[in-house]
């Protein structure tokens, strides 16, 4: 797919590999041996499956805004170099250690993998993989641990959404932006709001299923939303920018909101005035993805798993900027960046 196919409104991007034999001696995987450099793409050794783990052949892998981060050594996480990026991927299970029983060769999963899913196999605790049901492709069920996982946990588990409700989502052109508006009108019948830094973006989230959409590029976000909702405000926020924007958001929620942070893809972290949470009996709380997967686990399972239900069901359909192959990826780090920047 040519470059100019994922430009500056599609909000990720996929790798793929052509399905192939099982594992060999060696398998290709894309390295990070230097920060803010771009990646290479190397012949790794086989490990051996130890009696707890998976061996996958790996079909797809998402490339999500944490990915360049870490990558640029700005992460929360900091892995040693050198070492393979992906969070997310799909494919198709190769070998089982002794003590799984859960999948078997030759099942269709999707996986967690921490950062070392953008290869041709991977290797991963039987634990966080979870089974693909019939009916939904490896290419979208790759899309939905990470953005699709946020979503559902902020709208439900965090904020407690329901139908209704009218929901403001700022990045909204984003992935987790775009899986915000997908499962809060598509699952939980709740009204959206996309505020986007472009029209072009706030085009996209229209197209996606957002009722009303606001370009905070040209003027202020609380007044657009006034002028949509009246001075009632709206009842929940999922903030991804920070800075101004989340204060602007703050500031729109109705009696009793909830504003969820879940990033700050706009550089800057704002502090909370906490008189506006007293004022209008407001929540502010966050949500950190990766620390449900350590703290919470039977809770992220489940998320994920009403995700791959939602997908099978039809009642999601998740957005796919472009799909391209591993070796591409040292051709085009600059743009993958550029990508992932454009969140905001």
């Amino acid at each position: 797919m040519a470059a100019v196919a994922w430009g500056r409104c599609f909000p990720r991007v996929w790798l793929r590999r052509r399905a192939g034999p099982g594992c060999g001696r060696h398998y290709r995987a894309a390295l990070c041996a230097e920060l803010k450099q771009p990646l290479a793409i190397e012949e790794v050794a086989s490990c051996p499956v130890r009696p707890h783990e998976v061996r996958v052949d790996v079909h797809f892998c998402g490339v999500n805004f944490a990915d360049i981060l870490v990558c640029r050594g700005q992460y929360q996480e900091k892995p040693q170099l050198p070492f393979t990026p992906g969070m997310e991927f799909s494919g198709t299970v190769l070998e089982t250690g002794t003590d799984v029983s859960t999948v078997k060769e030759g099942d269709r999963v999707i996986g967690v993998s921490g950062f070392n899913g953008m290869a041709e196999e991977c290797i991963i605790d039987h634990k966080t993989l979870w089974q693909i049901p019939e009916g939904v492709p490896l290419r979208e069920a790759a899309t939905l641990p990470v953005s699709y996982v946020t979503a559902i946990l902020a709208l439900e588990h965090r904020a407690c959404t329901r139908p209704g409700e009218t929901v403001l989502v700022t990045a909204a052109a984003g992935a987790t932006g775009l899986a915000v508006i997908d499962v809060a009108t598509n699952v939980l019948q709740a009204k959206v709001i996309a505020a986007a830094g472009s029209d072009e973006k706030c085009s996209l989230a229209m197209r996606k299923g957002a009722q009303s959409i606001v370009n905070y590029s040209q003027g202020s976000l609380k007044e657009a939303v006034r002028k949509l909702v009246g001075s009632d405000g709206v009842n929940v926020v999922i903030d991804a920018v920070g800075g101004d924007v989340f204060l602007e958001a703050l500031r729109s929620l109705a009696w009793e909101g909830r504003i969820v942070v879940v990033g700050f893809a706009g550089g800057t972290i704002a502090s909370v005035p906490a008189n506006l949470l007293l004022l209008k009996n407001v929540s502010a709380m966050g949500l950190y993805w990766g620390r449900y997967k350590e703290q919470n686990f039977p809770v992220f399972s489940r998320i994920l798993s009403s995700a791959l239900q939602y997908c099978q069901q039809g009642r999601i359909q998740p957005h796919i900027g472009a799909v391209f192959k591993l070796e591409e990826l040292r051709q085009r780090p600059q743009k993958i960046c550029y990508v992932a920047s454009e969140e905001k």
